[in-house]
């Protein structure tokens, strides 16, 4: 799955369309007269609708626009799209009076050139661009005659991401004047059922939310409706501007009977890991602060203010220390300190007397930090189930020392060595950010933009509450031999309570039965070993020519027609319709090692007398009482078990006392109770042979 880099993309509508030459049709008078504050210079947006869905994390969204031209001459349409920065434009489409032109989207190295190119040639182009801290924003502008009609419908997917514990879909809602229709609704399924969903706006109240807003969840299914009417949209009673201007976010979290769940589609799977409540790892952090001039002034008091709340959030089985860098550097301590209260409370008096001076040497102030890690290692002076951590703040680039990027690159990437993570905070947009990003992901950490607000202090806490908590380091995950294909990235430095690793492959074979995945860890106290048994073994249900498919890893309810199926992980599908008749499916799992049987299914009645005397079959012809006789108890084959002559159906035959298990009451285990077997397949007690009751396929 590729994702693109969105400041560098446009999308080129195809070449028949030029700003000034769309097909035109005639001017027509519209039947219908628009409500008052709908139409703003001529143009109505009559309808906004974003539809989400989502399913196992991954989501696809497309945004459809329609707008109409009530003027008596052409008039441009604009089409404003904010999207996530992590998300991926996969189709754009212009519709103007039935017609439909498809765009097609254009990677960095072109770009810029055919953009400009197409706008010389008074050409259609769509532009990408930065837009904020979370979103890039997607626009296109279009001529469209009088009384035409254009439609606008852009397509884009994303993978979500767990964060602090959630999945968050981000959606930027910005209609720009009142919209007869305006509509977002996602639909959410994952496979695991989900436990959590909510949906909050930051543009209206909480009251006008609730009416406009609905949301329901059960089992694997999710849906969020937001459908504000023209009256809930306006600014005030009487005002024909709208208020929706602002972000709408949806979260959700899935239940998590184990650490991973594993997913198989179509000879694919997707593997997804999120323990909960391990012992956080202890960790040592070096923190490298940009004190140089450019730091004056707000920047730094914010900078003091989060390093202050941070130190509040230091654990005390942490380590840490402080690198100042301007043009020289300096250092709190000479190596790490114990988060102890009492260095704790020196430390926050080093940070309230940090000041700006001079120039920017990031390279000495990193290498320093780095040394002072492998120090503390080396001479065991932090303890040996810890993780090292360094985080870097600077708001500009290098202009003291070693200033060229590539070579600092080298130096960091050679001094760290793979040891641990290296974390780059660029502090406003004075700043070589690539540079920040792909020194920070090439020592296994990531990049952050700080924006130069007045939460920027609450940003840079935010960021450390992402990495404040690791629960395992030198993660690996790993699976049989020769079993899986193309294989994303398996192992990670660092997992942190809240987020996932997410792995995805191929199977060797479509028609594997199952295979195991080993997940592995360092954790605070012992190394870690979590195994998931993955068993693509299908449950189909139809109606009619319709199939849904689950498997026995699935925990879900189906109900329709007054009949209702109850899949229970791993264990039983429940069964029941009309009048309270069920029956329960028990998947029995053989001891993995027994070398001559397999899991099998049980099939049980829980209340037989609901049924028809007319019911029949291998079971049915006993769900009611029959006559039966047993007599001449007598010493049999095996000593423990005697046999006995039993009278039925007309019929003397041989049978032996034995034991069986009764799983109507405890699925997992089972009841013993005694019982006669009858020998020879039931031959005499059972109607006909049992071969009668074998089919090769149950549809």
């Amino acid at each position: 799955m590729a994702s693109a880099r969105w400041p560098c993309l446009i999308l080129a509508l195809l070449s028949g369309l030029a700003v000034s030459g769309f097909p035109r049709s005639p001017s027509r008078q519209l039947g219908k007269r628009s409500l008052p504050g709908a139409v703003v210079n001529g143009i109505e947006v009559y309808s906004t609708k974003v539809s989400c869905k989502v399913t196992s994390r991954f989501a696809h969204n497309v945004v459809t626009t329609r707008a109409v031209n009530h003027a008596d001459t052409a008039k441009e349409v604009s089409f404003d799209v904010e999207l996530p920065k992590t998300a991926f434009i996969t189709n754009f489409t212009l519709t103007i009076d039935g017609v439909t032109y498809p765009g097609n989207v254009k990677e960095k190295e072109v770009a810029k050139k055919q953009y400009e190119k197409a706008v010389s040639q008074g050409k259609t182009a769509g532009l990408v661009k930065a837009s904020g801290r979370k979103l890039e924003k997607f626009t296109v502008s279009v001529n469209v005659a009088a009384g035409s009609k254009v439609t606008f419908e852009l397509t884009y997917e994303e993978l979500l991401k767990r964060h602090k514990g959630k999945y968050e879909m981000y959606l930027k809602v910005q209609p720009k004047q009142l919209v007869k229709h305006f509509e977002i609704t996602a639909d959410i399924f994952e496979p695991q059922g989900i436990s959590t969903l909510d949906a909050e706006a930051s543009f209206i109240t909480n009251d006008l939310l609730g009416s406009a807003l609905t949301k329901s969840f059960s089992g694997k299914k999710g849906h969020v409706s937001f459908k504000p009417s023209l009256d809930q949209q306006r600014s005030c009673p009487t005002c024909a501007d709208s208020l929706l201007k602002g972000d709408f976010i949806i979260t959700y979290d899935v239940n998590r009977e184990s650490p991973a769940n594993v997913q198989i589609v179509n000879g694919y799977f997707v593997h997804f890991f999120a323990p909960q409540g391990l012992p956080v790892v202890p960790k040592n952090v070096v923190f490298v602060i940009d004190i140089s001039g450019s730091m004056h002034g707000r920047k730094m008091e914010q900078t003091k203010d989060a390093l202050l709340k941070i130190l509040d959030d230091m654990r005390e089985d942490d380590y840490l220390n402080f690198i100042l860098f301007s043009g020289d550097v300096t250092t709190w301590k000479d190596s790490l300190v114990q988060a102890t209260p009492e260095n704790i409370q020196k430390a926050r008096e080093f940070v309230r007397n940090i000041h700006d001076q001079g120039m920017t040497n990031i390279n000495d102030g990193l290498l320093r930090g780095i040394s002072m890690l492998n120090k503390a290692r080396e001479e065991h002076k932090v303890p040996e189930r810890s993780t090292s951590i360094i985080i870097m703040l600077t708001d500009g680039d290098a202009n003291m020392g070693e200033s060229r990027p590539e070579k600092i690159q080298e130096n960091v990437r050679n001094a760290i060595e793979g040891k641990f993570p290296l974390y780059n905070l660029g502090f406003g947009n004075n700043l070589n950010y690539n540079f920040l990003e792909s020194m920070a992901l090439e020592n296994h950490g990531l990049a952050r933009r700080i924006y130069e607000d007045s939460d920027a202090n609450l940003q840079l806490q935010g960021f450390y509450e992402e990495v404040a908590n690791p629960l395992l380091t030198s993660v690996e995950v790993g699976y049989p031999e020769n079993a899986i294909q193309d294989l994303t990235q398996n192992t990670y430095q660092h997992f942190y309570d809240g987020s996932e690793i997410v792995v995805a492959g191929r199977l060797a074979d479509e028609d594997m039965n199952s295979f195991k995945a080993d997940v592995k860890g360092h954790g605070a106290f012992n190394d870690l070993t979590f195994t998931e048994e993955v068993t693509p073994e299908r449950i189909t249900l139809w109606n009619g020519a319709a199939q849904s498919k689950f498997s026995w890893l699935d925990t879900v309810t189906v109900t329709q027609d007054g009949l209702s199926v109850t899949i229970n992980r791993k264990k039983n599908m429940v069964v029941s319709f009309g009048d309270g008749v069920t029956f329960v499916v028990v998947l029995h799992q053989v001891w993995k090692k027994q070398p001559d049987h397999r899991d099998f299914l049980g099939f049980y009645v829980l209340d037989s007398r609901r049924m028809s005397t007319q019911t029949h079959g291998l079971l049915g012809q006993f769900f009611h009482p029959f006559d039966f006789e047993v007599s001449d108890i007598h010493p049999g084959s095996d000593p423990t078990k005697p046999d006995a002559t039993m009278v039925v159906k007309n019929h003397r035959l041989t049978v032996t006392r034995g034991s069986q298990k009764d799983y109507r009451k405890d699925a997992s285990i089972g009841t013993k109770v005694a019982c006669w077997f009858v020998h020879d397949n039931g031959q005499g007690l059972i109607d006909g042979v049992h071969s009668d009751y074998i089919v090769p396929d149950l549809f």
